[in-house]
């Protein structure tokens, strides 16, 4: 039975594939499926890219077959070199691996770390990966030829521990030596100024920087009934909780805390994209290309 591509981006269906190329082939196929290929054999500029729609573009370089499948404008581009340098960068702090329906927060940020992976090999971007716990842990250079190593990693990288992503942020910032992309993946506990400060040397060191902020619908509604205790996944604190008595006060505080980090990496001129982990991967897909498109608009 022939499935919708956009139902190739549903995490559920997602998470009984084991096998982290053919999800990641899945989920960019499925998105736009032909998108990336050659299209000027024998030509010195090869189709490399797709971009928003600007206006005064021509619209006789819109594609329209992709405007059918996305309801948005992009534009074709062809260009001898779009070489890019993209580094992943994956929390892997025992608070990621956290579920109120299929998926873990973990397990999206997988999912989404190697479809972007692929996305970018595809683009002709050079491709690296870093785990983010309490150190820095696997680190793979961008590289043409390393997309296969990042899958693998990927599929056996497990969350544990306590999370320092503010540090580990920093020394990938002194790791990257050559300007490009970090596409750092993390549940963002962490004072949004903090984090925000640490993107700040990202970014003055030339890189374009997203965040993405996998939220599970639990995490963000406090959604349990009944009284039950709690255990912090880093250290071990246990609480107990009764969710009636605190629901109102725990989403004005979340609410504000994703407020916090929407305010404070636009002054980082870092983009924040939060992500619910019951949702497809079109939307965080989308916001990596528009981000792409917007920073890079002559590619």
């Amino acid at each position: 039975m022939a499935i919708a591509p956009t139902a190739f981006l549903d995490p559920a269906l997602l998470a009984r594939i084991s096998d982290f190329e053919l999800l990641a082939r899945t989920v960019v196929d499925g998105f736009m499926h032909g998108v990336h290929r050659s299209v000027r054999k024998g030509s010195s500029l090869d189709f490399a890219e797709h971009r928003a729609y600007q206006p005064g573009d021509d619209l006789r370089r819109v594609d329209w077959r992709l405007y059918a499948r996305t309801d948005r404008y992009y534009v074709k581009q062809y260009e001898a070199d779009t070489n890019v340098s993209v580094w992943f960068a994956l929390d892997t702090s025992a608070s990621m691996d956290f579920t109120t329906t299929t998926v873990t927060k973990f397990d999206y940020a997988r999912f989404l770390i190697a479809s972007l992976a692929w996305l970018s090999k595809q683009q002709g971007d050079k491709v690296g990966f870093v785990t983010m716990g309490a150190d820095i842990g696997e680190v793979i250079p961008p590289s043409a030829r390393h997309l296969q190593r990042i899958l693998h990693t990927i599929s056996r990288t497990a969350p544990s521990g306590k999370g320092e992503l503010l540090a580990t942020i920093d020394r990938l910032a002194h790791v990257t030596t050559r300007a490009g992309v970090v596409v750092v993946v993390s549940d963002c506990y962490e004072p949004a100024d903090k984090l925000g400060r640490a993107l700040d040397t990202m970014r003055a060191r030339g890189h374009d920087v997203i965040l993405f902020h996998p939220i599970d619908p639990g995490e963000r509604e406090l959604s349990f009934a009944a009284p039950l205790t709690i255990e912090d996944a880093e250290s071990g604190v246990r609480l107990p909780l009764r969710p009636d008595d605190l629901r109102k006060q725990y989403r004005d505080a979340f609410a504000a805390h994703r407020e916090a980090l929407t305010k404070r990496l636009a002054a980082a001129r870092a983009d924040y994209v939060p992500l619910d982990t019951d949702q497809p991967l079109d939307r965080a897909l989308h916001a990596y290309l528009d981000m792409r498109a917007r920073r890079h608009p002559g590619r």
